[in-house]
């Protein structure tokens, strides 16, 4: 850690000292790129090591390649400078399309799109994006305060596109006016936007980002954006942006690729430069100007947009030169130091999450690493990765495991808390039952493993409650529940999920004959009384509602006092309550024993939320009445105890 911390101290020092600090070389993105002059004029900037010569043209110069020629500069940057025109207004047109001509070393010419480039559109009849200038005569103007930063995180996880019941992709404004209220009264108080960085395959889920400066304009504008993310700050909702900085598309035409016509431009030369798995280029981090570029395009998304944060995504393919590739971790310290950990990745993630920290220190940052790399979400002055968070990638497992391979009497209560509570102490985690990678095609929801094809047929209140929905149910919201309460210090949930959504998501593909039937979410199945979508929507606000009250989240780590086998009954407190989870498929109980914290005899207790209740789809046995007093009668080694 001391020797990582160094690392990290030597890449600031050096940039403080030639760049004039953090602050002004991460300001970057108001300089490279295309940008409009307050006289009028525009300064352009680019870096291509690799180029002969460069040029800008476009709608303003009639696609004249070579009237506009860049000035070389030291380090392989280049700049141009255009004044205004004799009226005083920007030669380059706010909605004019653009080209940066690269001449290539063997004198090829390459249009290419600008790294830098805020919008880019793709025309109907076309397979490429174009880059078109953006620079409004009135951006949208932001009227609301980001939220302070939360205690307790309730994460819904999302994708604008597919936000929607219609079988098209949907927008910005769509999201901004049908979508968050929604989110609102579930009581998450944090949306994570998936797919924002604009990506030219949409099926890609936003995973092969193309123009890493552009808000995707599949949507809408950056405006529609703007407004999105303002609106949810006023309703109190935090905003976080999911981050694609572990690699980028392969296309050159219209993405990052081969952009000085040479193949180390931002990326690693050769086979160290491609993802074997995932067909797309690997950042050079070790290079100065892929950190300026990324460090940049960070600091843009937070002012520029009003992004509260980030979700790093690909930490793991970051981390080690082997990218996770067929390797396991157990665990063993031996798998986090050596040589096969990619310093450089590590650096810019210390990097980042120390420059986000001190310019934005209401900032929220969290990393999907699957290794369990320690200290991730440690202070970088420790030598710590400086996350705030990481995501319990191994609980959405252990439930699949257990719902596929296990009758529910082999359920095994001891390996279900030992997976909830499994993380390092201090390092925060967020905790899920699922997320989209278990609504992707190829793979199921909790809600289809549980009821699969019944779904189509019985979830009307009209017909018979049957086992398969009734076990479904139940089991649906006991899940969500307990990985709530027990599994970490921060929740999350992918968009419908919470109600149990149908069938699986898939992108719209040659392989399914371009069909958005799948790219969709239909929230109009919650709006319906006459089918049990309700229930598990209804329940899952509830828990919200209760976690908002009584911040579970933000609680030391919970007490199990039982996770007894053959009752198949956990037992734990956290934040002064009480949660008792009976997962027996046919056992119920009268006068349970359960141990309590307390030195403190007859204190009062009553139901504050039960998954058995009528509103939520449950069999009501239990009267919400009762009262039940502990008492002091040994049990479990502890003094008090109360009976459910």
């Amino acid at each position: 850690f001391f020797e990582r911390y160094a690392l990290f101290y030597n890449r600031l020092k050096s940039i403080e000292e030639n760049e004039g600090g953090l602050d002004k070389f991460s300001k970057s993105y108001k300089t490279f790129g295309v940008n409009q002059f307050v006289d009028g004029g525009v300064y352009c900037k680019e870096w291509a090591p690799g180029a002969e010569a460069v040029f800008l043209t476009g709608d303003f110069n009639g696609w004249n390649p070579f009237s506009h020629p860049y000035k070389k500069m030291e380090y392989g940057k280049w700049e141009l400078f255009i004044p205004p025109g004799q009226d005083g207004y920007s030669p380059v047109p706010h909605g004019s399309k653009l080209k940066v001509v690269i001449r290539a070393q063997n004198g090829e010419l390459l249009y290419r799109i600008s790294p830098w480039a805020r919008y880019v559109v793709r025309d109907q009849d076309k397979v490429n994006y174009d880059w078109v200038h953006w620079n409004p005569p009135q951006s949208y103007i932001r009227k609301h305060r980001s939220p302070e930063r939360l205690k307790s995180l309730r994460i819904y996880e999302s994708h604008v596109g597919i936000a929607s019941p219609e079988g098209k992709i949907a927008s910005y404004k769509n999201f901004t006016y049908n979508v968050l209220p929604r989110i609102k009264d579930l009581g998450y108080n944090c949306v994570q936007l998936m797919a924002i960085m604009e990506h030219a395959y949409y099926a890609s889920f936003g995973y092969q980002v193309t123009s890493f400066f552009a808000a995707s304009s599949r949507y809408g504008t950056p405006d529609d954006l703007k407004e999105m993310i303002d609106v949810a700050h006023s309703m109190g909702i935090t905003v976080l942006l999911d981050v694609v900085h572990s690699h980028a598309s392969k296309n050159s035409e219209d993405g990052l690729n081969k952009f000085d016509g040479t193949d180390s431009c931002f990326f690693h030369s050769g086979p160290k430069g491609t993802h074997q798995l995932w067909d797309s280029r690997l950042f050079d981090y070790s290079n100065w100007e892929v950190l300026r570029f990324l460090l940049s395009n960070l600091r843009m998304w937070i002012e520029d947009y009003g992004f509260d944060g980030f979700r790093f995504d690909g930490v793991t393919s970051m981390l080690y030169h082997h990218h996770g590739i067929g390797t396991g971790f157990s665990g063993d310290y031996n798998e986090y130091f050596g040589l096969h950990v990619d310093e450089d990745a590590l650096c810019y993630l210390m990097l980042a999450n120390h420059m986000v920290n001190f310019l934005h220190p209401e900032c929220i940052t969290i990393a999907e690493d699957v290794s369990g790399m320690p200290a991730l979400c440690r202070p970088v002055a420790e030598g710590g990765g400086g996350f705030d968070y990481r995501l319990a990638m191994a609980i959405p497992d252990k439930w699949i495991q257990i719902i596929k391979e296990l009758k529910d009497e082999d359920w095994n209560m001891g390996n279900i808390v030992y997976t909830l509570t499994n993380r390092r102490y201090e390092e925060k985690c967020i905790a899920y039952a699922e997320s989209h990678d278990q609504a992707l095609v190829g793979d199921k929801t909790l809600a289809f493993r549980l009821m699969d094809a019944e779904m189509y047929t019985n979830m009307s209140v009209l017909s018979p409650l049957t086992p398969v929905i009734d076990r479904g149910i139940q089991l649906h919201k006991m899940i969500r529940l307990i990985t709530h309460a027990l599994g970490g210090d921060s929740y999350l949930n992918f968009m419908g999920n919470e109600f149990g959504h149908p069938e699986w998501l898939d992108f719209p593909r040659k392989g399914n004959n371009e069909s958005y039937h799948y790219a969709r979410r239909q929230f109009n199945l919650t709006d319906d009384h006459l089918l049990r979508y309700r229930f598990l929507n209804a329940f899952d606000r509830d828990m919200n509602k209760s976690e908002e009250r009584f911040g579970w989240l933000a609680s030391p780590p919970a007490f199990v006092s039982e996770k007894h086998e053959s009752n198949k009954v956990i037992a734990f407190e956290r934040a002064g309550l009480l949660f008792i989870f009976n997962f027996h498929p046919y056992q119920s109980y009268t006068d349970y024993r359960v141990d309590i914290n307390s030195l403190t005899i007859f204190l009062k207790y009553k139901i504050l939320l039960d998954s058995d209740a009528s509103e939520y789809g449950g069999h009501q046995r239990l009267d919400h009445n009762t009262e039940y007093f502990s008492e002091e009668y040994p049990h479990n080694y502890r003094h008090n105890s109360l009976m459910v």
